[in-house]
């Protein structure tokens, strides 16, 4: 092949790609477009009264309203508890799952599909769902909001869970290996500490995303902060729901302070 020919034939696989890449492009752009259309989005009469009612909502929610403080702690512990339970409970499930979901830990393909499966399906049903049909199971209280933290910090947390450890070198796991090592000494002694950071860091996300779900599975009756705002709210105390929010804010802030120090902590080890 001349060099006229190569650069041609270059020229014209680079001219496809463009093309591909732009026909990609403008197809994911009209599927978004086509979604706000849908939703109503794109009506502006619908924002008309927008800023004036916010304005007003905003008007009739300060100075917040802190008077009810005392009340305050137990729902607030319960969303603590809620998050930090449903958080462990999940990261417990999560990585011996990841390991047999990561084609590199040693499991056998189907396992490894199977598994990811089971993730995919656990995940799919959002936390509010798996809420109201643990506190069909359970009853009401913060042990339903656990269970269903838990259940989808569990398909959450083995899909994160397991692509860290499929991203990990594949020098020190082949090299016990080689010396006879089992799965699960690969898996210890290779996979686990080279994934660990970012093993760290999924969870550290996902117990702060935890906390604000577990807020909002009060609406199902699964306790916590969450009934208190929305009982707020249906009473028009927004004065009083101003206030729980901040509460809620503050408890958010501290719990992400802590998770980015832990974060540094974690990456000066490594």
């Amino acid at each position: 092949m001349t060099e006229a020919a190569a650069y041609d034939a270059l020229a014209g696989e680079w001219r496809r790609r463009q093309t591909r890449r732009q026909a990609a492009l403008a197809l994911a752009t009209a599927a978004i477009i086509a979604a706000f259309a849908y939703a109503g989005a794109l009506d502006v009469s619908r924002y008309a009264d927008a800023l004036p009612t916010i304005a007003q909502l905003a008007k009739e929610s300060v100075p917040p309203d802190f008077s009810r403080w005392r009340e305050w702690g137990r729902p607030l512990l319960e969303t603590l508890a809620t998050g930090i339970a449903g958080t462990a409970l999940g990261a417990f499930l999560a990585l011996p799952l990841a390991s047999l979901a990561a084609r590199n830990a040693g499991a056998p393909v189907w396992l490894n599909e199977a598994v990811r499966f089971v993730l995919s399906a656990v995940r799919s049903l959002p936390g509010l769902i798996w809420g109201v049909i643990f506190v069909a199971a359970v009853g009401f209280g913060p042990l339903p909001g656990v269970l269903a933290l838990g259940v989808h910090s569990t398909g959450m947390l083995g899909k994160l869970f397991f692509e860290a450890l499929e991203h990990v070198e594949p020098g020190p796991g082949a090299a016990l290996r080689a010396q006879g090592a089992s799965r699960l000494g690969v898996f210890r002694f290779a996979l686990l500490p080279q994934a660990l950071p970012r093993l760290t860091d999924a969870l550290i996300y996902r117990l702060e995303h935890n906390l604000r779900a577990a807020t909002t599975l009060g609406i199902v009756g699964a306790g916590g902060f969450g009934l208190e705002i929305v009982t707020a709210f249906h009473l028009f105390e927004y004065r009083e729901a101003s206030a729980l929010i901040l509460v809620l804010l503050g408890l958010i802030t501290t719990v992400n302070f802590f998770g980015a120090t832990l974060r540094r902590i974690m990456l000066r080890g490594h």
